[in-house]
């Protein structure tokens, strides 16, 4: 403790009123703020003769002041100190950095055709919001039921508005085609109404609905309308039938449970909105001091729902110092009475095991690869000012010579390494030789087709190895897809093409991109983008090798298929094809002499 601050005098003066301390170094800087119900008694014991935790001490050897200021109730402190916590970020305290919005389901209800739609952001703008989502993946996944459940568009309107036939959505039956008139309005309103029951969770109710509507179609004998809407009730069944974790009472809660491995402290945090399980999101907050775990936990749940609203219900694994406290301040801010609860049975104890488990899993796995490649998919999260640190990256390539043999690659990376077993590659058939966009397009269309309204792996960031125009390409096709929540980056090659100049081209930026050539994210692209041409570049050159190889035995008279297989297998490809004599080709299978003369002919210009 420096000489200068005079603790005696200090506490002498100090009020038993509630408020928040701080605690300062020399240079006026904010070591750890805290709130009391009684300032005076809260801040003596650190002055006390009572020997502290090393950590403690470590704090107190660098106080040079401390500054209160008394509020008028215990609610106010609260919220003053998560203000001050937020703003100066004190090293003695739990912060909890993971500030990113969290993303919503959005149902524009003001239009006569509603869109569901992937929303980031505030909530001011007509319509209902549903969510928050743990992540970008839950949220495409539930859009991806809506869409093969209810046929529900979510295109943007400016695509909607400019339709003169069908889209893609329509054609594999993921849209009733509203933009060119396939569907009436109240049609649509119906299909809309159980779409919203559905995300609410109330799920019985659409199947009466809709068995209710199949019966009077079967009535009116109208039996191909009565057998849509059976085939909709059996996917609806199969989809509550998967959702194994779902409990049997609907309840909105979040579920938060904390392991500390060693001073790594993690909280998995589960979300649950009409019983099901939406997803979940592991927070590391950094821990300064010695807290106690149901301190931690308090200061996480105060940083993370006074910034947004929490559900009726939070389920924590620990005790929260300050229950009360908390209860009473999250009721105020959500409009809606939050109840804290540690004790729990039945489903609720699932759902608790669960969190427990992924919070001890996640802190093994960050502090196995918090140093290598994770760090680098953080580095990269910054560096595109991504909403959420991508969990998957998946990057694509084009390779072919003077357009002969054009190959694409997708190659995929997670925060373990390469996912070799989710690596692709296509034959190019649409797009004219040598067009590098129209290859683009067609790649991602193939990639991704499928996953548009399924509930297939999707990555939080895709690359292509390209500037602006397969950038482009590749946006119309998401556009065209409809895969809201996909963030897109192009790769150029920089100047003199060399590693570490490259210009990385994001939506909606007119200038590229310039990281340093030492940034781990810089490190990251270049792994995948080199990943992906590898993988490229193998495949067109096998492609082009056996297109030469056929090609040059096609015109032999006698020659087919089978026959060319069985010599190019043989002597191991063209080459031996080439060095091998009369004899030699007369001995396979197949190949008579008067055929081996012809083969041994035509490759040596007889």
């Amino acid at each position: 403790m420096p000489e200068t601050f005079d603790s005696k005098a200090f506490l002498g003066s100090l009020t038993h009123k509630p408020g928040v301390y701080q605690m300062l170094d020399e240079a006026g800087g904010v070591l750890y703020v805290g709130k009391a119900r009684d300032l005076k008694r809260r801040v003596s014991s650190y002055f006390g003769s009572k020997a502290h935790h090393p950590k403690t001490q470590a704090l107190m050897n660098q106080v040079a002041d401390v500054q209160v200021t008394v509020t008028a109730s215990e609610h106010e402190a609260l919220l003053l100190e998560y203000n001050l916590i937020k703003r100066h970020t004190p090293r003695f305290n739990v912060v909890l950095r993971d500030d990113k919005s969290y993303p919503y389901i959005r149902v524009t209800s003001q239009q006569e055709f509603p869109r569901f739609e992937f929303h980031r952001g505030s909530r001011k703008a007509p319509g209902r919001y549903f969510g928050p989502y743990p992540n970008a993946g839950a949220v495409r996944k539930v859009l991806g039921q809506l869409q093969k459940l209810f046929m529900v568009r979510q295109c943007r309107d400016s695509f909607f508005a400019n339709r003169s036939r069908p889209c893609l959505q329509y054609q594999i039956e993921r849209c009733t085609g509203p933009c060119v008139g396939l569907v009436d309005r109240d049609s649509y309103a119906r299909d809309v109404d159980n779409a919203v029951r559905f995300l609410e969770g109330r799920n019985a109710d659409v199947l009466s609905d809709l068995v209710a509507r199949m019966e009077r179609a079967s009535e009116d004998l109208d039996f191909e309308a009565a057998a849509r809407l059976r085939d909709q009730i059996t996917a609806i069944r199969k989809v509550q039938s998967t959702q194994v974790v779902a409990g049997t009472r609907t309840r909105d809660a979040d579920v938060l449970a904390l392991h500390d491995d060693a001073g790594l402290v993690c909280v998995s945090l589960i979300m649950i909105r009409g019983g099901r399980v939406l997803g979940s999101r592991n927070l590391f907050p950094r821990v300064g001091g010695d807290p106690a775990p149901e301190q931690v936990l308090a200061a996480v749940i105060v940083q993370h729902y006074f910034a947004q609203p929490a559900p009726r219900e939070l389920l924590v694994s620990h005790p929260v110092a300050d229950l009360e406290l908390l209860e009473s301040a999250l009721s105020a801010r959500s409009n809606h009475q939050v109840n804290i609860r540690t004790r729990v049975r039945g489903q609720r104890r699932q759902w608790l095991e669960m969190a427990s488990n992924n919070a001890r899993e996640a802190a093994a796995l960050r502090r196995a690869t918090h140093s290598g490649l994770r760090a680098q998919f953080v580095d990269l999260g910054r560096k595109f000012r991504l909403d959420d640190v991508p969990e998957r990256i998946e990057c694509f390539d084009i390779s072919h010579t003077g357009g002969e043999g054009t190959v694409a690659s997708c190659v995929a990376f997670n925060q373990q390494g390469p996912d070799k077993s989710s690596y692709r590659r296509y034959n190019i058939k649409e797009a004219a030789a040598g067009d590098d966009y129209g290859a683009i397009a067609e790649v991602v269309r193939r990639r991704y087709r499928k996953a548009a309204g399924d509930d297939a792996t999707t990555p939080d960031l895709v690359l292509i190895d390209g500037g602006k125009g397969q950038l482009g390409a590749a946006m119309d096709v998401l556009e065209e897809l409809q895969l809201g929540g996909v963030e897109l980056a192009g790769v150029a090659k920089g100047v003199g093409r060399k590693p570490g100049r490259e210009k990385i081209y994001r939506p909606g930026r007119s200038q590229p991109l310039l990281l340093p050539a030492s940034s781990p994210a810089m490190h990251l692209i270049q792994q995948l983008r080199d990943e992906a041409h590898r993988f490229a570049i193998t495949g067109h050159r096998q492609r082009r090798g056996k297109r030469r190889n056929i090609s040059a035995l096609e015109e032999i008279r006698g020659l087919g298929p089978k026959r060319r297989r069985a010599l190019l297998q043989q002597f191991g490809g063209l080459q031996g094809l080439k060095r091998a004599g009369i004899e030699d080709l007369a001995a396979v299978k197949g190949i008579s002499r008067d055929l081996a003369q012809r083969v041994f002919e035509h490759l040596h210009g007889g």
